[in-house]
């Protein structure tokens, strides 16, 4: 179910694009980049450094304008007279968000609550400060805080306006483990509330386990979907099968089997058995086993990560590049 909007709307995607672009001069930031993004989604968006997502949430949150192309967001078309309804609707965290070290959590609130015009901003604080669990801590100057705390700060004001899009970028860049789990968990948290995030991250683990669904920009949109699929539509499923010793003649035991296409040795000498099904070829590839007395010690899916994905479609278009 779609979660309730303040402005009640629910229909039509959270955000669009469509060809969407922007050049500085002769060099292209990004280009033709299109996707629809349904509200309440945790939408991944990856690339190297210079791809250009930076650039692209920096336009999509109206700091700049597009060079091409267009665009929606929270289903106010992308246009410069749209600017502020826009802003009143979305927030930026970026990847080094300022707060005053000075002033303690519950004074930089205030102050940005202020600045951002924030109705009933007592309730809002309250609320921000539940959200990313700093209440305790709301009395604490902000230079006296961890990086990771002061990240949660952050989050805190980028709550403020109550968003229906939030745009996280790299946020937990430099953080140590705990923090960037801590900040994972508050991120998972709204996504569970229905606000629709856009998260843009070098952390590949980071996206396979907050998104829905991820996209890779290298200039332009590699390619978009779930992760799973992603991983599907690239990689040949396969099983790994591990011996206490090596199969004396590996061909004739995995050779016509049904469901097995190919095998490989790894360089860690198990057996790699490119399967078109997997619930077909495990039965027939332990009956040849047992079959040809082999001491078993494990057969399992072959699984690819998300930044197996990545660095195969990055690797392709350096290689593109090259020619």
């Amino acid at each position: 179910m779609k979660p309730a909007l303040r402005n009640g709307a629910t229909d039509g995607p959270a955000l669009s694009a469509d060809g969407l672009g922007k050049h500085f001069g002769e060099r292209v930031a990004f280009e033709g980049v299109s996707f629809e993004i349904p509200y309440g989604e945790v939408f991944g968006f990856l690339g190297p450094n210079g791809a250009g997502k930076t650039t692209t949430v920096r336009t999509l949150g109206t700091l700049i304008t597009p060079t091409s192309g267009s665009a929606t967001v929270a289903g106010i078309p992308l246009t410069p007279e749209n600017g502020i309804e826009i802003r009143r609707r979305i927030a930026i965290m970026p990847e080094t968000p300022g707060v005053y070290e000075r002033l303690s959590v519950l004074e930089n609130l205030e102050c940005f609550a202020e600045l951002y015009e924030v109705t009933d901003p007592k309730a809002r604080i309250e609320s921000a400060l539940r959200a990313v669990n700093l209440g305790e801590r709301a009395r604490d100057p902000c230079g006296a805080l961890s990086k990771g705390l002061r990240q949660r700060v952050a989050l805190a004001r980028a709550l403020l306006g109550d968003p229906e899009i939030l745009f996280l970028d790299e946020p937990t860049a430099g953080l140590d483990p705990v923090a960037s789990r801590d900040v994972h968990e508050l991120i998972a948290g709204l996504g569970r509330r229905g606000v629709t995030i856009f998260l843009t991250t070098h952390r590949l683990e980071e996206a396979e386990r907050l998104c829905d669904r991820v996209a890779i920009l290298n200039t332009s949109l590699r390619t978009i979907g779930r992760p799973a699929e992603l991983r599907d539509a690239l990689f040949a499923k396969a099983l790994t099968v591990r011996t206490v010793a090596p199969l004396a003649e590996p061909g004739s035991v995995f050779g016509g089997l049904p469901g097995v296409d190919g095998w490989r040795r790894d360089d860690g000498g198990a057996y790699v058995v490119a399967v078109s099904d997997a619930e077909v070829a495990a039965p027939a590839i332990a009956r040849a086993l047992v079959g040809a007395d082999a001491d078993v010690l494990s057969i399992g899916e072959s699984r690819h990560s998300l930044e197996d994905v990545y660095l195969e479609l990055i690797d392709e278009d350096r290689e593109m590049g090259r020619r």
